[in-house]
């Protein structure tokens, strides 16, 4: 009889995660995971196969944070924002992890569900064969595109920084011959990311909504 697995999935994700979250995707490795575990790096190859199995860990469990609750509904736009908003809720709280989201082709149960659901709300709307994953693409596009620019924008705050250190750096004037690159100081309201991604949906869910697939 094998012996009990010391260690559970969501055990590993969850440190995991904590440790890129705390150090960045550089810290990642095998001997940092089993370190934070309390075990030798050995003993992990016995749940992940290597790089690619840490980085498909920190996929799924950020993908797992983003399913949402009363999904699908009656109104397929509702359901599109509630999975669009949950997303990026996610990735915005692990920034780190957002690279291998884009980059990492992963068939984890939290990924299958978040792309079927919103294809699904998708197709409520209307949209059909290539059209529907334009949508698909679309609103994925957004959410991580505005999740990346957020945090790679002047006003973000690198890790050890305070909000008094980086405010000076959205404050200099505007280059010359380019006065709308950077508002006026003092006339600049301050940053709602929340209302501002929503406004950016309500953009993105009226385009789709206008053109609806042929």
């Amino acid at each position: 009889m094998p012996a009990p697995r010391r260690f559970s999935r969501a055990r590993l994700q969850e440190a995991a995660l904590a440790l890129v979250d705390a150090e960045g995707l550089d810290a990642l490795s095998m001997r940092s995971l089993a370190a934070a575990l309390g075990t030798g790096a050995m003993t992990l190859y016995n749940y992940v196969e290597g790089r690619e199995g840490l980085e498909a860990l920190l996929v799924e469990a950020v993908m797992a944070e983003a399913v949402c609750e009363g999904v699908p509904s009656d109104d397929w736009r509702a359901d599109v924002r509630a999975l669009a908003r949950a997303t990026w809720r996610s990735v915005r709280a692990h920034p780190d992890v957002i690279p291998l989201i884009l980059t990492r082709r992963t068939f984890d149960e939290a990924t299958l569900l978040q792309g079927e659901a919103l294809l699904d709300a998708l197709a409520r709307g209307g949209r059909t064969g290539r059209d529907l994953l334009v949508g698909l693409r679309v609103v994925t596009g957004y959410v991580m595109g505005f999740a990346q620019a957020e945090l790679a924008g002047p006003l973000s705050a690198g890790r050890g920084e305070s909000v008094a250190e980086i405010t000076p750096r959205g404050r200099g004037p505007p280059p010359a011959g380019r006065p709308r690159l950077t508002p006026p100081a003092p006339a600049a309201p301050p940053r709602d990311p929340g209302a501002e991604f929503e406004a950016g949906l309500d953009v993105v869910i009226a385009g789709l909504d206008a053109a609806p697939s042929a």
